[in-house]
């Protein structure tokens, strides 16, 4: 941990993490986002007492938390990682930065991802990447003094923090020792057939790293996971998705507004609210028996791998016509994992609303035969089906006789594409449409050359729109 490693050198230390209430109750927060960062938490801070100092819990608005300190004890310096997270977050840090200022309390943010703030654009931003990425892994903290007269404070639960209801029971646990277990399995024997493996949701949940929560909350760090991957002669793939992961929160970093607003305004208004096709969605009964089996695995482990939910993203803003922040904090609350710069610019891409990237329009269908041609996957998440033969298990509407408890396709799938296309299209080609799109590219656009591949047929519908 960079922060309390730093910390730790410049005199006592009091570690603290604030629990915000008003932050757990946004609408992309969710129950098994806390339980993974409370079983975190209950580890670190038996890590800390090892130290010296057990962590200190508060629950309360974080200003607040902050001044009350202050007045107690008087905060010299302020330590933490620098985060880019959704707009609470960084209408919180503003709040605290100008605090801090009247306070004349230095406020530290060292870097834990590869993001870097106050960047116009991404010239030489992936050689700063890789530069961060290779100093040295902090070193563990200097013991700690206990600080006397200070009650460490409960780790709330999640009926404490009011958040609703919601089962997870093949969730991961959090914790560094459950983050460096799962490295250490990954890279010596789960990871073996990583790039062949990490597109079909039957291989998915093995051969992935399943490091995403961890470094979401923290547990491990990416500099030691690119380090010790490396070192591990790794998949090449892996740590090539690790640069990725930093390139898409930086674009949240340098535009904090696509968390909510499209990236090219020319979609703005294209889609209206439909409750009820987003319930089905959510549910897993959109008649779509791949579809609907990922959507049913997401729900109950809160992850799926990276392919399924790009195309649980696409049929939800084509085929089903949505907008993308109606389902995607719907899919926020079910990931764990959930990261905002990832999240709301995948959502924006798999929606054709970012302005720059090839428009893919996933067939639900194709993508079913092509990751779990003999619907062994299907047949494990939609006990409906459970009798169905292969030949109709991803059409079952089509048999002639189709299973009584389950539904029929909410639209048709090749005629919702289509349709989706040509508004999609018209859009394109009007007015201004290609100026706003190279603005974008010069702010947000990597600046890494990308080798030529020949075209698949990936079960999409692509529009090469430059």
């Amino acid at each position: 941990h960079g922060a309390l490693s730093q910390a730790s050198r410049s005199g006592p230390v009091l570690p603290l993490f604030i629990v915000e209430p008003m932050f757990w109750a946004q609408p992309d927060a969710s129950a098994r986002q806390w339980e993974f960062c409370a079983e975190s938490l209950a580890e670190l801070r038996e890590a800390l007492a090892a130290l010296g100092q057990p962590l200190v819990i508060r629950t309360g608005e974080a200003l607040a938390v902050l001044k009350a300190l202050h007045r107690q004890r008087g905060i010299a310096q302020l330590w933490s990682h620098q985060e880019t997270g959704n707009d609470f977050t960084y209408r919180r840090d503003r709040l605290v930065a100008s605090w801090c200022r009247e306070q004349s309390i230095r406020w530290h943010q060292p870097r834990s991802f590869g993001v870097i703030r106050a960047m116009g654009n991404r010239d030489g931003w992936a050689p700063a990447w890789e530069l961060l990425m290779r100093q040295p892994v902090c070193a563990d903290p200097a013991p700690l003094t206990r600080l006397g007269g200070i009650d460490p404070g409960g780790i709330p639960s999640a009926d404490d923090l009011k958040l609703p209801s919601d089962p997870c029971p093949g969730r991961q646990r959090g914790g560094r020792s459950q983050g460096a277990a799962l490295l250490e399995s990954f890279l010596h024997h789960r990871g073996r057939r990583y790039a062949k493996e990490l597109s079909s949701p039957l291989t998915a949940f093995e051969s992935c790293s399943r490091l995403s929560a961890h470094l979401t909350f923290g547990t491990l760090s990416m500099r030691e996971i690119v380090q010790t991957a490396r070192l591990n002669k790794g998949p090449k793939a892996f740590v090539e998705r690790l640069h990725w992961h930093c390139h898409f929160i930086q674009k949240l970093e340098s535009q904090p507004s696509l968390e909510y607003q499209n990236a090219h305004r020319a979609y703005d208004g294209l889609r209206a609210d439909d409750p009820q096709r987003l319930a089905l969605w959510i549910e897993g009964r959109t008649g779509w028996p791949f579809v609907d089996a990922c959507m049913r695995a997401l729900r109950h482990h809160g992850w799926i791998n990276f392919r399924m939910r790009a195309m649980l993203m696409s049929v939800a803003s084509y085929q089903l016509w949505l907008p993308w922040r109606q389902s995607g904090e719907a899919l926020a609350r079910l990931f764990v994992d959930y990261e905002p710069g990832i999240h709301w610019n995948q959502c924006q891409m798999q929606s054709g609303t970012s302005g720059i990237n090839t428009v893919r329009i996933y067939n639900p269908i194709k993508q079913g035969l092509d990751h779990d041609p003999e619907g062994a996957f299907i047949r494990q998440w939609l006990p409906e089906l459970q009798g169905v033969p292969v030949s109709g298990i991803h059409t079952p509407w089509l048999l002639a006789q189709p299973p009584e408890t389950y539904p029929h396709p909410v639209v048709d799938y090749e005629a919702a594409a289509r349709q989706a296309r040509d508004q999609v299209w018209g859009l394109r080609k009007g007015q201004g449409y290609r100026c706003e799109a190279e603005a974008i590219q010069r702010r947000h656009g990597s600046r890494r050359r990308r080798r030529a591949r020949p075209p698949a047929d990936n079960g999409q519908l692509s529009l090469e729109l430059g």
